[in-house]
């Protein structure tokens, strides 16, 4: 069995980190960070003076103050005699060690501090950094967001955190019934918990403890425990029908989910969540006519909710009427993005992250690495969409799908049809001014041949000075001095007129609360509507996108053409395989991520490649990246990924777990760490998911 390694960051000051912690808690405003684990250390015996070290945590059992000494207890052994400290044998007395971990109930910081050897106290550490009891229901709801960090962070590759060891937290049917039995007792307050960056206001049945359950559910198939919770649930609040609907149709009971939501909405008719998944299943089956009518429902019942209108914008898109589909996406609520709450620490002495060989793959090793595959083209780190996160994110992944079904060209002429574009709003501006003033007018039937000298004078954004343009993609693109012109077929888009814009002169039209020019000062575009400003970004966005996605494509061919070797760094393959996934390219991604996999080893890239084999039903391929990515994971002090519980979840499903078994077994990987991927099977069995026992 493999003994894990245990990270550790070694404070230049004892105890900064904890102090740090302390002051961050009154600027805490979602789930909290991940627990921190502060330890003092000396070498009595080579009369070496106290050191402070720590590491941070997510799955542990939060449920007592036992429970966290415990594991302060198990460090003494890990790291402890015997430590490997910076690649030489030393042996650590561990003379106290505190347990954090944040309260977002109750917005306090539950903390164990254990001398060794003597006594243990718990207390709790408010926002203004006094101690308070650590009550019975304090202890609960610091469970229950324990638990809660472990699903919603493990996973997260933004938020990357140095030194962070995760579990999972609920490891068999009796941690279950721990779980869902914390979270029906405190139901009714999840909304103080907040909730994902789409939703506005959390309510009910949209926080971070309903998302979390559904993750829970979904990640391990745990059906029949969900729609009991949400039943018990449902007896007390209607509301919680569209959480039991959802677990239902995620079970396949869907004649029982479509009756549930056939009752309940009878009762509450202008529930915005029931209206949803109503949506959201009809889409499944295609009766897209049917979910524009329960879309439209759910928007006039939030219409300050960005998830109602992004459904409503996925309704049109199915349906194909773009243009709909992009008057939705502009009237979309969008809020500003809030990070999630990551630990501000101060600048360690020294970071000690160990390694286990027996975790570590030979890809993995960093002997080979070459730093000149860590460098990119400007252009490619520079992509903003890559930046783009929630609301944000959303409406893009819509754009673009738009953008895959019918081109840029199409794209543009439909946004030209329903916005205000800027040369044509000044035309009519210029022509409205000239009328006013007495001049010559040109009637709307004579808007033609005015456009037409209006272009002479000035060329339009939307296919203006070609060759400039040419010239400008062709020197971003180039390399090694022969690069062709590129960029030409995709057309750079005109900027549309601003609400702002209208709204700030005194002679121009204002726009009514649709969004319309409503004047009849502006014959040609009083029926269409002014974009947002971050819409309109959306579209330049976009545009980057697909010009560096254009000019990749045609270099590549052009390459293979004269028989000639296309190199590009290993970063650089990176974000053309993420830059082609967003733009729904997926094979063309796949392609991007081996090339970089046969560099140099990435997680990143190695994730792209699964969602490929997992779309196409390759199992095998399937398998021997997912005991990859576990190795991966567990060099870096993670032995949870709900991603992967549930990939390995929905193969044992497929193929059983004996086949599954039998082919993890068949690789050339070590033992040991193959033995890192069945852990995720035993987890099945222990579940008795579907296909477990087979």
């Amino acid at each position: 069995m493999v003994v894990p390694a245990v990270p550790e960051i070694v404070e230049s000051e004892i105890h900064e980190s904890v102090t740090a912690r302390t002051e961050s808690l009154p600027i805490l405003r979602e789930l909290g960070p991940p627990d921190l684990v502060h330890l003092i250390k000396s070498q009595p015996k080579v009369g070496l003076k106290e050191i402070g070290t720590y590491h941070h945590v997510t799955g542990v059992d939060a449920s007592s103050s036992a429970s966290l000494a415990a594991y302060i207890n198990t460090l003494t052994y890990l790291i402890g005699e015997n430590q490997i400290w910076f690649g030489k044998p030393q042996s650590w007395r561990i003379t106290t060690g505190i347990y954090c971990c944040y309260n977002a109930f109750s917005r306090v910081d539950m903390r164990v501090e254990v001398k060794i050897p003597g006594s243990v106290e718990a207390y709790a550490v408010d926002e203004r950094g006094e101690k308070r009891m650590a009550s019975e229901m304090l202890w609960l709801e610091t469970y229950l967001c324990g638990v809660l960090r472990a699903f919603n962070y493990a996973d997260d590759q933004q938020n990357r955190i140095v030194g962070c060891r995760r579990f999972n937290p609920i490891t068999s049917t009796e941690a279950e019934h721990k779980f869902l039995d914390a979270a029906e007792r405190l139901f009714s307050r999840g909304w103080q918990l907040g909730s994902d960056p789409e939703i506005q206001v959390p309510n009910m049945v949209s926080n971070y403890l309903t998302s979390g359950l559904l993750t829970y559910i979904h990640t391990t198939g745990r059906f029949a425990s969900g729609v009991n919770l949400f039943e018990k649930l449902r007896s007390k609040e209607p509301e919680v029908a569209s959480l039991l609907a959802r677990v239902l149709i995620d079970a396949d009971e869907e004649v029982k989910a479509v009756s549930l939501l056939y009752e309940t909405i009878k009762l509450l008719p202008l529930d915005s969540s029931l209206l949803d998944v109503q949506a959201a299943f009809c889409m499944s089956k295609g009766r897209y006519d049917l979910a524009l009518e329960c879309a439209k429902k759910a928007v006039n019942s939030a219409p300050s909710e960005f998830t109602t209108w992004e459904r409503l914008a996925q309704v049109y898109l199915k349906l194909e009427q773009y243009e709909l589909a992009l008057l939705t996406l502009n009237s979309c609520p969008m809020f500003t993005y809030q990070d999630r709450d990551h630990p501000k620490m101060p600048q360690p002495s020294k970071i000690h992250l160990p390694v286990l060989p027996e975790s570590v793959l030979d890809e993995m090793s960093d002997d080979n690495h070459d730093p000149k595959h860590d460098k990119a083209d400007a252009a490619l780190l520079k992509l903003p969409a890559a930046s783009l996160k929630g609301t944000f994110a959303k409406a893009y992944g819509i754009l673009t799908e738009i953008t895959s079904q019918i081109g840029w060209d199409m794209l543009l002429k439909y946004r030209s049809s329903v916005f205000v574009m800027e040369e044509e709003y000044r035309f009519e501006k210029s022509a409205s001014v000239t009328a006013v003033r007495g001049g010559s007018t040109s009637k709307s039937g004579d808007s033609d041949s005015e456009d037409e000298e209006q272009s002479d004078d000035k060329p339009a954004i939307n296919g203006h000075n070609k060759e400039a343009e040419v010239k400008e993609n062709g020197e971003k693109g180039k390399e090694d001095g022969d690069q062709e012109e590129h960029g030409n077929v995709i057309e750079k888009p005109e900027h549309s007129v601003l609400p702002e814009e209208v709204k700030g002169g005194t002679e121009t039209g204002h726009p009514n609360s649709e969004g319309k020019i409503s004047t009849q000062k502006y014959s040609h575009i009083q029926n269409k509507r002014l974009c947002e400003r971050w819409l309109d970004n959306l579209f330049m966005v976009l545009y980057e996108d697909l010009r560096i996605y254009t000019i990749w494509r045609s270099d590549l061919a052009r390459y293979g053409q004269q028989k000639r070797p296309y190199r590009k760094s290993a970063t650089e393959l990176e974000i053309l395989g993420e830059l082609a996934q967003r733009l729904h390219h997926h094979a063309e991604a796949e392609e991007a991520f081996q090339s970089r996999l046969q560099i140099r080893f990435s997680a990143r890239a190695l994730r792209g490649v699964l969602q490929t084999q997992e779309k196409n039903k390759d199992n095998r391929g399937a398998l021997n990246s997912i005991i990859r990515l576990t190795a991966w994971q567990y060099r870096w002090y993670s032995e949870f990924s709900p991603a992967i519980l549930y990939s390995i979840r929905k193969l044992i499903a497929e193929d059983g777990a004996v086949k599954v078994r039998s082919i993890v077994q068949a690789t050339n990987f070590p033992q040991s760490v193959l033995d890192l991927t069945h852990n995720y099977a035993q987890l099945c069995a222990a579940f008795r998911s579907s296909g477990s026992d087979g």
